[in-house]
């Protein structure tokens, strides 16, 4: 009976499009006719429902345990070909879908965001939604990468994708309102704060606009207005390019996706098959590429 089973299964490895299941999340193992799923997990987010569908479906047509990826992802191994369409079925009952693989966008990574992290700038949650909404499974030349992070800590690592975005913030001071404590000084890390005869200074030139000064005041002395700093062009893996910041503090989400627009329609026209986007960028140059971000930044 097994061996009548194989049989059948090879058969319907004769038939499959292998193409057509990488691009659904369903990746090739090195054991026959067994596949890995990347789960779609946007800005790492996953609630109990998700999870207990999760591992509901690794115990029952996996081997029992699941893998997360170094970008948020989760991926279930050992899924048999004769069961795909019956573990898509049953995650969607649990609000869980795949990802995708190959020349498309990715799902986006973020961080936990302001709604959380007492450091965070921007809710970077609610962003990569938005970016998931916009672009997910987009076909491109290749794959294509977008990684959002809440504040100077970085700790999603955002220039090492092909579009990072973070968040930030403008500052502005109201010396009438200071009582010179000195508490806004030591938290900048930066060290772009003096107290000066008692009153404090700002070296602009030092300031990375993170913001701990605005958070740190007990008097709202410092009033700080969140955007976003987007870097262009980087990678992460066999070659590593931190990306480059092209335009100012981006200040709202409306500018924030004409830049995001204008850097896949550039790549997408421009870029060879097979070819990353820090790769066209150096092959094209990068004159025509800051016009055209320029031109979206100013909402032309």
């Amino acid at each position: 009976m097994n061996s009548a089973w194989h049989g059948n299964e090879d058969i319907m490895a004769e038939k499959v499009d292998y193409g057509t299941l990488k691009k659904g999340g369903f990746m090739r193992q090195k054991q026959k006719n067994n596949f890995s799923l990347r789960l779609a997990v946007v800005g790492g987010y996953l609630t109990a429902e998700n999870l207990t569908k999760i591992a509901e479906v690794a115990e029952k047509y996996g081997d029992g345990h699941v893998h997360l990826t170094s970008r948020q992802g989760v991926e279930i191994p050992f899924i048999k070909l004769k069961d795909i369409d019956a573990v898509k079925e049953e995650l969607a009952e649990g609000g869980c879908r795949p990802g995708v693989c190959g020349p498309r966008v990715r799902t986006v990574t973020a961080c936990q965001g302001n709604t959380i992290c007492p450091s965070g700038n921007i809710d970077s949650y609610d962003i990569a939604v938005k970016l998931d909404e916009r672009y997910f499974g987009r076909e491109l030349p290749h794959k294509f990468k977008f990684g959002v992070t809440v504040c100077q800590n970085n700790c999603l690592k955002a220039e090492e994708n092909d579009v990072g975005i973070k968040g930030d913030m403008n500052i502005a001071y109201k010396e009438d309102d200071c009582i010179s404590c000195g508490v806004c000084v030591k938290a900048c890390r930066q060290e772009a704060l003096k107290m000066v005869d008692g009153k404090v200074e700002l070296d602009a030139e030092k300031c990375n606009h993170c913001g701990r000064c605005v958070k740190s005041c007990p008097v709202d002395a410092w009033e700080g207005t969140p955007g976003y700093i987007v870097s262009f062009g980087g990678t992460f893996g066999n070659n590593i390019y931190k990306g480059e910041e092209l335009l100012p503090l981006i200040p709202d989400k409306e500018t924030l996706f004409r830049v995001t627009d204008a850097a896949i329609t550039f790549f997408e026209k421009n870029a060879n098959p097979s070819e990353r986007f820090r790769k066209t960028l150096q092959r094209v140059g990068e004159e025509d590429f800051r016009k055209q971000l320029k031109e979206a930044y100013e909402g032309q």
